[in-house]
């Protein structure tokens, strides 16, 4: 028995928004059995927008049930049938969300009329239901309401249950077909074409722009948690909605799929990520000199026409540098501004301050001594990373020349590793940002063991 179902709602996602009208056909293969249409108050304004395309208004609803009303009929009605509709997920998570917090668990096998009607009838201009419906024959009345939409949506059933002759609904309801959870404009054999390796994944839009870039250990299986789990979140739907193909790049390791992320974030700017868009060097440390003629370090924030010695992002990251030079070079945590209250220099007890912040370590002393802090921070080592490759017969390299991310490749088994010059051929160049070096940087202070330094080059 099959439940042929439609809904409209205050919105795109079911953890935010309600259902304003529900429309239940059931059809036992052959005809329609039985009916249930209602309209629901969803406990919270229409917008207008929704108001003008369904026709639903606030006061159409205020004396309707609301949904914990008639909670336990809907789902007498679809708890032991095939739940159908087109574009499936998005009526079904609406509707489970709202059964649950009435106290139900509904889980039902589902059918999605938009990709059968992909599989039954290839090659149409669209598969909307309006245009859809067009292309069939079906004439819809009472467009965008859920009464007139489920009418259509059981003839265009029909219509694919008459001309099934691949047995396609059979195959999307077994229990290992993901017809059923995925995007329905997502043809299956772009995720059947996902590998389980590490790498970065691209949802596509209609117009085959990129629209989302992820990374992953494992590419089909963070692909499939996307879909396959029972979120409610605007970041699924939208996903569903407008996710019409997937693509993928297979990386040797997860920490190179960390990178090619970061770039190709940066690079692409996708609609629905959101993290690592504004991620940049927000803080800078900047060298003057004071009234005293005193070098001091301080930590500011980046401003254009000024050269900051080391720039980051996370204020603690400045810190922390500061608090190693410090140590390393002998500077003053009074005139680094890392203590800040008028007390004896902390330096001074621990032994690191000769007395700069009471002038009695001279400046150009002290100077000297600032001048080769910065320098260390200038000049960093050159170091490859090198980790398993994309089969047995290569290397995953990943180049940083002098402390700054340069780029990453695939270098053969048997290619020597000592110059940065001999490594570049083989090396696809990246725009460094500082997510990337300080993941970069990050990965070869704890795993020192796949790290070679590279001797400089005299040319």
């Amino acid at each position: 028995m099959y439940a042929i179902t439609d809904i409209e709602t205050t919105g795109g996602y079911a953890a935010a928004n309600g259902i304003t009208e529900i429309s239940i056909h059931l059809h036992d293969g052959q005809s329609l059995v039985g009916k249930f249409e209602t309209l629901i108050n969803p406990g919270q304004p229409i917008p207008y927008y929704i108001q003008s395309m369904t026709g639903i208004t606030d006061k159409m609803v205020a004396g309707a049930p609301r949904f914990e009303e008639v909670a336990e009929k809907i789902y007498n009605l679809l708890h032991d049938k095939i739940f159908v509709a087109h574009n499936v997920n998005f009526d079904y998570s609406f509707i489970k969300s709202h059964l649950k917090e009435s106290g139900f668990d509904l889980n039902s096998k589902k059918l999605c009329t938009v990709r059968l009607s992909r599989k039954i009838f290839p090659g149409l201009p669209s598969y909307s239901l309006g245009r859809l419906c067009q292309s069939m024959g079906i004439i819809i009345q009472n467009r965008h309401r859920a009464g007139g939409d489920t009418e259509a949506t059981v003839q265009l059933f029909e219509k694919l249950l008459a001309n099934d002759k691949e047995q396609h609904i059979h195959k999307s309801l077994q229990r290992n077909s993901k017809e059923s959870i995925l995007p329905p404009n997502v043809p299956k054999d772009h995720f059947e074409k996902l590998p389980y390796t590490p790498g970065v994944y691209y949802f596509h839009n209609e117009k085959g722009k990129v629209v989302y870039v992820g990374k992953a250990n494992n590419i089909r299986y963070r692909v499939n948690s996307h879909f396959s789990n029972n979120s409610e979140s605007r970041q699924k739907q939208n996903f569903m909605q407008h996710v019409h193909g997937i693509s993928y790049e297979s990386c040797g390791t997860e920490l190179m799929a960390c990178i090619l992320e970061s770039a190709e974030i940066k690079k692409r700017w996708p609609i629905f990520n959101s993290s690592q868009k504004r991620w940049e060097d927000v803080y800078g440390i900047y060298r003057y000199e004071d009234q005293n003629g005193y070098f001091r370090l301080a930590i500011d924030k980046n401003r254009k026409r000024l050269n900051p010695v080391y720039t980051f992002h996370y204020l603690a990251d400045g810190h922390a540098v500061i608090r190693k030079l410090i140590r390393n070079y002998g500077l003053c945590p009074k005139l680094c501004f890392l203590q800040k209250d008028p007390g004896p220099c902390e330096g001074m007890a621990d032994g690191f301050c000769e007395g700069a912040c009471e002038m009695k370590e001279h400046a150009d002393s002290y100077n000297q001594k600032v001048l080769q802090a910065c320098e260390s921070l200038q000049s960093q080592p050159s170091f490859v990373i090198v980790d398993k490759g994309l089969n047995g017969d290569d290397r995953s390299c990943i180049l940083v020349q002098e402390g700054k991310f340069y780029g990453m490749g695939y270098l053969p088994a048997d290619t020597p590793i000592a110059h940065v010059h001999a490594l570049k051929e083989y090396i696809t160049l990246y725009k460094e940002n500082s997510y990337i070096r300080n993941l970069v940087l990050g990965y070869a202070a704890r795993f020192p063991g796949k790290v070679i330094l590279l001797e400089k080059d005299n040319h």
